[in-house]
């Protein structure tokens, strides 16, 4: 099979130093991520509260908490936008271009976090359905950042270091679970001093102040502030220009927009069009040819990022569950209500700083040295091993003198997590698909993890309840119970190791290369040839 000639102008892109605006990419691109997963920390801190201010039951042993199907809403409805918008704006992203689309989903982002912390009414119906109206939204902003933020990191960067700076747009998600950890223990504590309550043992109705309604609200807004100083140059960016070479055809345009951003100096010399023989250019999504040389390649993406969202959302939504079944956290009961969140705030916390952030950088400055394939492999194997060390001897680790032991070993599941398949999942699909359908198959990746995610945030509710009726939580039916939960977590991990096979290695390879881009078969005229020189 012939090849056809890569244009010059994204040699260039291959080769091209690392400069100034790679960094500046990494941050406008990286603050969906930041406000996706401060977002997501916060969600579960804020539907304790919401429990124990909307559903107190009179004469209760145990503070209010959310009704099982208000919970499965309150944390799933975000869940389902993102999937929406994933699939919505990766099409998108091929469409109009990816700086077409971009500026759209972090206004949605913007406003629907300022949204759910507005949400109104005083009564719980009024109050839970605002917000769930604004977290589909704001799901549905996110998951648009997914597929774009993704494809046009590794449009601009060059093959040298380019799995670093998108493992770093992702890694911007560490910073946003550490931002909610603090925005929580500082707005909780502030309220504390203000406003003193005593635990629910003591005071049920006085273990909530009134002005605890205002913390959930802050907290949840306070995400927006940074998208929003990124929005401004988010619009700025130039469009890529490997879309613009290889999907608008406009080599010219390609160039100038390159120019602008990158310290490059460009010539371009209008030459007699050559007839090329491009069939990479025109088959369709889902044709025959795109499904023989791509679907191993899409399935292998889609079904470990499906795979390592069950285990990753059911472990990261629910860490207070787990943190008070082991015997880390104190009873409810015991604490009040800003007590609760300040305890779990903190410990979650300690959890994403010793676990999962250095995870996401160990990725960062490793990737383009042992490659994605390597990394995605060690996550899902010690995934695997850590949870089946937690699950088997579980009732050891429920022992007060064991919780240390516990809470080391449930870290290390988070570090192997992101220092694997929670990062390589999002890089590689942004690598291996040709130029007009990128977004679109990073978007169908990233939706299969959302349904992952969904079945993880749904399931393990259900699932980890108590098989013993009597030690269930209110309105739930009984579960699996914790140890068999970790249990399917485990076995899940194993086969996103055995699926991981199916996905190639695109370390130092360009991206026209993975995605066999310059393969002719067929008829097509290129009009311009460029000469580019740094």
């Amino acid at each position: 099979m012939a090849k056809e000639q890569q244009p010059e102008v994204l040699k260039v892109l291959d080769v091209a130093k690392t400069q100034f605006y790679h960094f500046t990419a990494v941050v406008i691109s990286g603050m969906g991520f930041f406000t996706d997963s401060y977002d997501l920390f916060c969600i579960s801190l804020v539907t304790k509260l919401l429990g124990r201010i909307y559903y107190h039951v009179e004469g209760s042993a145990k503070p209010g908490s959310l009704p099982p199907n208000v919970a499965a809403a309150v944390n799933g409805v975000a869940l389902c936008g993102t999937l929406a918008g994933q699939l919505f704006f990766g099409w998108l992203g091929d469409k109009l271009g990816r700086k077409g689309a971009y500026g759209i989903t972090l206004m949605l982002m913007v406003g629907c976090s300022i949204g759910s912390g507005l949400s109104f009414g005083s009564s719980p119906t009024s109050v839970i359905a605002t917000l769930c109206f604004f977290r589909f939204w704001l799901g549905f902003g996110i998951g648009g950042d997914y597929p774009l933020s993704a494809t046009i990191m590794s449009e601009y960067a060059n093959k040298r270091t380019r799995g670093a700076f998108i493992a770093s747009v992702f890694a911007m998600q560490g910073f946003g679970i550490l931002a909610g950890g603090m925005v929580a223990i500082v707005v909780s504590s502030i309220f504390r001093a203000l406003y003193h309550a005593d635990p629910y043992s003591v005071d049920p109705i006085g273990s909530t102040v009134p002005q605890a309604d205002y913390v959930w609200r802050i907290i949840l807004m306070f995400g927006a502030i940074p998208a929003a100083l990124t929005f401004y140059s988010r619009m700025k960016m130039p469009e890529t220009p490997r879309y613009t070479a290889l999907v608008a055809k406009d080599q010219t345009k390609a160039c100038q927009d390159m120019a602008k951003v990158l310290n490059v100096e460009i010539k371009e010399k209008q030459q007699v069009a050559q007839p090329q023989n491009n069939r990479s250019s025109k088959f369709a999504l889902f044709s025959k040819e795109f499904l023989r040389r791509h679907g191993l390649h899409l399935l292998g993406t889609a079904s470990t990022w499906f795979l390592l969202d069950i285990a990753y959302y059911s472990q990261n939504l629910f860490q207070k569950d787990i943190f008070s079944a082991v015997g880390w956290l104190p009873s409810a009961s015991s604490m009040s209500a800003l007590g609760e969140l300040y305890k779990i705030a903190r410990a979650q916390t300690l959890i994403a700083l010793c676990g999962t952030v250095p995870g996401y950088w160990v990725t960062v400055f490793l990737i383009d040295h042992i490659g994605r394939f390597a990394i995605q492999l060690i996550g899902f194997f010690f995934m695997t091993v850590f949870m089946f060390v937690l699950a088997i001897p579980y009732h050891h680790w429920t022992r007060p003198e064991n919780n240390i032991g516990f809470i080391v070993i449930y870290g290390l599941t988070f570090f192997f997590a992101n220092f694997g398949p929670n990062s390589t999942t999002f890089v590689i699909p942004a690598e291996i698909f040709p130029a007009r359908f990128r977004s679109t198959c990073h978007g169908i990746s990233a939706a299969a993890g959302k349904a992952g995610a969904i079945i993880g945030a749904f399931g393990f509710l259900y699932a980890s309840q108590n098989q013993d009726n009597a030690k269930t939580d209110a309105g739930y039916p009984p579960g699996i119970g914790m140890r068999n939960s970790l249990i399917v977590l485990g076995v899940i991990s194993i086969l996103g190791f055995f699926f991981t096979f199916l996905v190639p290695e695109s370390k130092g390879k360009s991206l026209e290369e993975m995605s066999r881009e310059n393969e002719d078969e067929g008829d097509q005229v290129q009009p311009n040839r460029v000469e580019v020189t740094v």
